[in-house]
């Protein structure tokens, strides 16, 4: 299910590694989707990445929809609690760490972001997308919907050999995507609006935004990202400004600035680790940075979130 020879990051180990895991399907299912349910991934790895529990990121997309039990799992550094009926959803380039999984019990779905049709992915870029919500609470009328597409999905997984193999990974792909369909119509997600429209991953900026996610701490420049991405500076850019209205230099600000945020807040974090953790080569550098955009030190904004919470 997951690479553990590829992490992201290198060199001297401390807070401020979060290492990058990459997807690895089992043998025999080369296809970028892999279906199990909590209690068996748990006893398949019992030696990652909760023990000891360390935060990670991942390249791929993962839901755990909760049957039984309660499950909680940190994602960005603030812990969640998902109640049965609830849905986890860990996107790629979230900082995540797993807590032993008690009594809670349901299927798993990992998938890669190109494993969805590009006319799926423009429906479901607002679900995608690094900002929406972690824990989905879909309307009660859905639930026993969802809950049969999740078995039906992850018994069409485990179906592998059972029939043609183009016609297996289209059935997967197929309930794959009417269960996050379905899903997109919990609340607190829209699928109308700017978002939505030609927000698919197949097009330069969804392929930079998702480039974003996994990158924004070691390539700050949009030729970084142009590179990775095979066009030009000026196409990324058009791109960028299509989709919305922003340049990619403010792009990629915007998400350092927010990931600081988070690390200074929920996840109390010194400013110096901060600075190292996002790619600045000073913390006087960084410092300057977060004021600008903020109008308070790192100190100040961490002593502000310590008295108001998070």
């Amino acid at each position: 299910m997951v690479d553990k020879r590829h992490p992201g990051s290198k060199g001297q180990a401390g807070p401020a590694e979060v290492p990058l895991y990459g997807f690895q399907p089992p043998v025999g299912t080369p296809f970028g989707l892999e279906v199990s349910t909590v209690e068996d991934f748990f006893a398949e790895h019992d030696d990652w990445p909760w023990s000891p529990p360390r935060p990670v990121r991942v390249s791929f997309h993962y839901l755990i929809a909760v049957t039984e039990g309660e499950l909680l799992h940190d994602v960005d550094h603030s812990t969640r609690t998902i109640a049965p009926g609830q849905w986890l959803w860990v996107r790629p380039g979230h900082t995540l760490c797993w807590h032993a999984p008690g009594t809670a019990r349901g299927p798993f779905i990992l998938f890669e972001p190109d494993v969805l049709t590009p006319a799926a992915a423009r429906l479901l870029a607002p679900l995608t997308a690094h900002q929406a919500p972690a824990v989905l609470s879909p309307h009660p009328d859905d639930a026993t919907w969802l809950h049969q597409t999740a078995l039906q999905l992850l018994d069409e997984h485990r179906a592998l050999g059972r029939r043609p193999l183009d016609v297996h990974h289209a059935l997967r792909r197929s309930l794959l995507e009417s269960l996050l369909l379905r899903l997109a119509s919990a609340p607190g997600i829209t699928l109308t609006g700017p978002a939505s429209a030609g927000a698919g991953r197949g097009d330069t900026y969804g392929r930079f935004a998702d480039a974003l996610e996994l990158h924004f701490r070691e390539r700050h420049r949009a030729a970084d990202y142009a590179a990775l991405l095979g066009c030009s500076v000026r196409t990324l850019s058009r791109a960028a400004r299509d989709a919305t209205g922003k340049g990619v230099r403010e792009l990629i600000d915007e998400r350092r600035l927010l990931e600081a945020r988070r690390l200074l807040g929920n996840a109390r974090w010194d400013a110096r680790t901060v600075a190292a953790h996002l790619g600045f080569s000073d913390p006087a550098n960084f410092g300057r940075f977060f004021r600008d955009r903020t109008g308070l030190t790192p100190a100040a904004f961490a002593a502000r979130s310590a008295t108001t919470g998070p």
